[in-house]
Order: C-alpha cells, then sequence, then structure tokens
C-alpha cells in the first residue's frame, strides 16, 4: 500500500525511514516508578547496559483458550528467529501504551484484537547473549483475545502458533524464545487466568 503525505509525515516523526528500516526510532525513557524522564534512540537504549524504558508486551488468546505465540522474524536486528509473546514493542514518546499494543497487533498480525485489557506492569533486565543487546524495560501487560485470519507481516513474523499450556512446555523446552518471554508471561498470569477460566491451565 503506498504510504500517504500523512502517514509519511507521521513516520518521520517517529524516524520510520520511507523503506521502513528503524535506524532513529524514540524510545520514551522511564524512571523505576514508570514515570517519563526523557527519550532515547532505540538502538541505543538496548545498547550494554541498557536504558530503563517503556515497553508493552501482549497475550492473545483464541475462543479454546490457546494462546497466540509469534516466531520473530530472521532479519529482526534483536531476537531475530526466536519465539516469544502475540507481540511486543515500544510506545512512541506520548503514546498510551494501550494504543501502541493494539496498533503494533494490528501492524504485525493484520488483525484487531478483541477485549483486549491490561494486566499489571513488570520491570526487568534481560541481557540477550547472541547480539548483546540488553533489555532494560518497564512493561505494560496486555490480555485478549484474537478472532479471525492473521495475516502476519513477513518484516516482523517467520511464523505463529496457537498453543495450549502443555504445548507451550513442550515447545519452550525444544526451541529457543526471547529473554524476556518467561518474565511477562509469569506476570501476565492473574489476568490470563481471568480472561481463559480456571479450566484453561494457565
Amino acid at each position: 500500500m503506498p504510504t500517504t503525505s500523512a502517514a509519511a509525515a507521521t513516520s518521520a516523526s517517529n524516524g520510520v525511514q520511507p523503506n521502513g528500516t528503524e535506524p532513529s526510532i524514540m524510545l520514551e525513557l522511564v524512571d523505576e516508578d514508570g514515570r517519563t524522564i526523557g527519550t532515547a534512540e532505540k538502538l541505543s537504549a538496548h545498547q550494554a547496559p541498557g536504558r530503563l524504558h517503556r515497553a508493552f508486551s501482549v497475550f492473545l488468546f483464541d475462543e479454546s483458550g490457546r494462546l497466540l505465540l509469534q516466531r520473530r522474524a530472521l532479519g529482526k536486528y534483536h531476537s531475530p528467529g526466536v519465539w516469544s509473546n502475540t507481540c511486543c514493542g515500544h510506545p512512541y514518546p506520548g503514546e498510551a501504551p494501550f494504543a501502541a499494543a493494539a496498533r503494533r497487533v494490528s501492524e504485525e498480525l493484520g488483525v484487531s484484537p478483541s477485549l483486549m485489557a491490561e494486566a499489571g506492569t513488570v520491570r526487568y533486565n534481560h541481557p540477550d547473549p547472541a547480539s548483546g543487546l540488553v533489555e532494560q524495560e518497564y512493561n505494560h501487560l496486555f490480555v485478549g483475545l484474537v478472532r479471525g485470519p492473521l495475516r502476519p507481516d513477513p518484516e516482523e513474523i517467520e511464523d505463529t502458533a496457537y498453543v495450549t499450556p502443555a504445548e507451550l512446555t513442550e515447545r519452550h523446552a525444544a526451541a529457543p524464545f526471547s529473554a524476556w518471554f518467561m518474565t511477562v508471561l509469569d506476570a501476565a498470569r492473574p489476568a490470563i487466568r481471568e480472561l481463559t477460566g480456571p479450566s484453561g491451565g494457565w
């Protein structure tokens, strides 16, 4: 789809280049209580030892209570080719985390989440041994449902899978996952159980 002038202006203001690369995306730096204290360029914020910044993680489930996983595209500069939660990313400076989460689900997976709700926050520090980058994040968590066919963006997502808790355990033991996956999953579990019910097994 051609980029409109309005979209191009928005992209330019956020550092997105016309070819879709993101060398100068700006992130929102925060203190330990999640209060905004400034901005930093995306890559520099992830270079060791990392700078604490705002992020979000989304967990979407189908009507059977299975979690939608994504395998990150091989071309991504951070944690390529590993499995992770449905969607994660960073709000633009001044963008509400809920709006950013809904936007990125649509951009990456081609669907709109249903009944998405806040599920708390978690702060962590996870180095990525493969790249040397560091995730110093104050992460806003969201859970919800997904309906309809997925249309993943191949530049963002290599593969997707719906899994039960037992299938996730097997996959997690056999395949590489993002360094932050278990931290954000465990933090979101109370909201996930509320969404999927006691029979879901989460």
